[in-house]
């Protein structure tokens, strides 16, 4: 069996066809057979497979030999620079499309939702409201809100929530979520910097002792955790020694940095067989970005190739996966 945990969806309820008269909200057109999709007066081209259609996406599964999919939203349909009040009227549309998919679909696809992270104390309330839908088994996050990280104080309510409710938390990067004027070049935005958005993400929940504090947290991070793991010696140093560095955090970072999972988009099979070495076959799951041209085509096929022992490669494969979302494999 194989759980792909990393794949997204625009849901037809959250399309301006929906409603003309939200100027927020995407129109997804046809173009030669291509989808292109115009947001936030841009055109986006980057959707190389089926993105709305759920029949369709779950075909293109079939193809990518994937038993179940894990579907989010959007990251860019989280709209933090939103009022709280409309940023959750958005959630609660997804969400509620999102739950009827599990419903159409309980042997083939599970959810994860939307918050108001923008309002915490908001958005822990939603995520009890999420948990209780059916077949919702957490909820993606984008790697900061409105340029603040996700260890800063003002989450701890949403920490707290999601800890408590044993909630999975996708961490998954803003797109475009840094001005570096550089990064418009030759698509460094993306393949550079989704990943440091999502390892300064990361590296901040490590050091503010968010990870430390909340050992139950399940937080999974897109793209294989970005640099993350190639930056674990320079944490490890700076926190032996630095007084900023050794504020917050009393463990070592490594020990913070092995409690996250990671997904498998890493695109590279010596880069995967890395990440399993150090963050151990228990804490990698499959993923595969689609439909995004940056996704992997055929997202088992870089696991079976790592030549691991039967009951790990499954183990990664689905069975990591299963346990996250609460399903019997």
């Amino acid at each position: 069996m194989v759980i792909d945990t990393h794949a997204h969806i625009l849901v037809p309820e959250i399309l301006r066809e929906a409603d003309p008269a939200d100027s927020w909200r995407p129109r997804v057109l046809r173009e030669n057979g291509k989808q292109v999709i115009e947001f936030a007066g841009k055109q986006v081209k980057s959707a190389a497979h089926e993105f709305v259609d759920i029949e369709g996406i779950l075909a293109a599964q079939d193809s990518a030999g994937v038993d179940r999919v894990v579907l989010c939203p959007w990251v860019s349909l989280a709209r933090y620079d939103a009022s709280p009040d409309d940023g959750l009227r958005v959630c609660r549309i997804y969400n509620e499309a999102l739950a009827r998919l599990v419903q159409a679909y309980p042997d083939r696809v599970s959810v994860l939702g939307m918050i108001p992270l923008q309002d915490p104390d908001m958005a822990a309330r939603e995520l009890e409201a999420v948990m209780s839908l059916p077949g919702m088994a957490g909820v993606q996050i984008a790697a900061s809100v409105n340029g603040v990280y996700l260890g800063d104080d003002r989450f701890s309510p949403f920490w707290q929530a999601a800890e408590s409710l044993g909630a999975l938390i996708f961490i998954h990067p803003t797109t475009r979520g840094f001005s570096i004027e550089s990064l418009n070049d030759y698509y460094l935005w993306n393949t550079v910097g989704n990943p440091l958005e999502t390892t300064i993400a990361a590296a901040h929940m490590i050091m503010t002792g968010v990870m430390e504090s909340r050992p139950a947290l399940k937080v999974l991070l897109a793209h294989g955790g970005g640099a993350i793991l190639s930056l674990r010696g320079r944490l490890r140093h700076a926190h032996a020694f630095q007084p900023q560095a050794k504020a917050r955090l009393q463990e070592s970072p490594e020990d913070s940095l092995r409690r996250f999972y990671f997904d498998t988009v890493v695109h590279g099979v010596d880069v995967l067989r890395d990440l399993v070495d150090f963050a151990g076959v228990d804490h990698v799951v499959v993923g595969s970005d689609y439909p995004f041209d940056m996704g992997v085509e055929r997202p088992a096929e870089i696991v079976r190739s790592l030549g691991l022992a039967p009951a790990d490669e499954q183990a990664v494969l689905s069975g990591n996966a299963a346990r996250l979302l609460g399903l019997k494999e």
